[in-house]
């Protein structure tokens, strides 16, 4: 078992910066990837970031060039830096871990809430 624990997130004016970071504890050695996703109200979870052990990462296509995504394997620990914020970027952020082999468990954290005013 692997538990994630979110914290930051909060509200922001659209053009700023949040910073969400997710730490990692239980059963690190299993999981690979690690990343964000976000959902909006009425929509699906859908991908925002993410890294894999070895740093290859792969981002949602509306924020390519806004938001950077980083991990400390040494920490278990993986940040989402958000920026040039915009009111469509609202939402829950949920911090996810992937198992490196079948059946690929995804992990959640507990969510928390971004909010981007215009």
């Amino acid at each position: 078992q692997v538990q994630l624990v979110e914290s930051g997130g909060g509200l922001a004016q659209a053009g700023g910066s949040l910073r969400l970071s997710c730490a990692a504890s239980g059963d690190i050695s299993s999981i690979n990837v690690m990343g964000w996703y976000r959902q909006a109200l009425g929509s699906q979870r859908a991908l925002v970031a993410s890294t894999t052990r070895d740093g290859q990462t792969n981002f949602g296509r509306t924020v390519k060039g806004r938001f950077t995504i980083s991990r400390d394997n040494d920490k278990n620990t993986v940040d989402l830096q958000m920026n040039g914020l915009k009111p469509e970027d609202t939402g829950v952020y949920y911090c996810d871990a992937v198992g490196h082999s079948w059946p690929y468990t995804h992990y959640w954290g507990q969510g928390t809430q971004v909010t981007v005013s215009s």
